[in-house]
């Protein structure tokens, strides 16, 4: 199965593969070439870090390009879901013991980040809400008990 991926998602994991390939890479192959220049590579901490930090770029290099290359990249803009909640979908919750309104948008794996309000498909947050409509109440289980939400608004895009 293909991994979803907005638009924006992948657009973020481009940039940060062009970033890798043409400033990161460059630099630490002048700071291998650097710290080999200082002889003795045995016991040249900066080579050995330089050569560390390549081994790091190429892995991340390797893995953005496989995950590009398979994901199922989505243009959310383009959903017509109405008040359904699918991937892509922000969606507005209000706790309803708190009162406390909160904002997600349901996003792949890959790009998932809490911090910015992304949520992975996978999450039992995004589970809970899939097939929801604005309106509707959902229970999650979390690990200090029950928590019960009511779906304020759905948006697209």
């Amino acid at each position: 199965m293909r991994a979803p991926l907005t638009v924006q998602g992948a657009q973020k994991l481009r940039a940060e593969l062009e970033e890798l390939k043409s400033v990161k890479r460059p630099a630490v192959i002048n700071a291998i070439a650097e710290a080999r220049a200082h002889g003795d590579l045995k016991e040249n901490a900066e080579y050995h870090a330089a050569r560390e930090q390549q081994a790091f770029i190429e892995g991340r290099i390797k893995q953005l390009e496989g995950e590009l290359s398979h994901a199922q990249i989505i243009d959310v803009s383009t959903l017509n879901a109405g008040s359904k909640i699918v991937f892509g979908a922000t969606v507005e919750l209000e706790d309803l013991d708190s009162g406390e309104a909160t904002r997600y948008q349901i996003v792949g794996d890959l790009e998932a980040d809490i911090k910015q309000g992304l949520i992975a498909i996978s999450s039992p947050v995004a589970r809970a809400l899939i097939g929801k409509h604005e309106g509707d109440s959902i229970s999650i289980d979390t690990p200090g008990g029950t928590r019960e939400y009511d779906i304020v608004s759905v948006s697209y895009g």
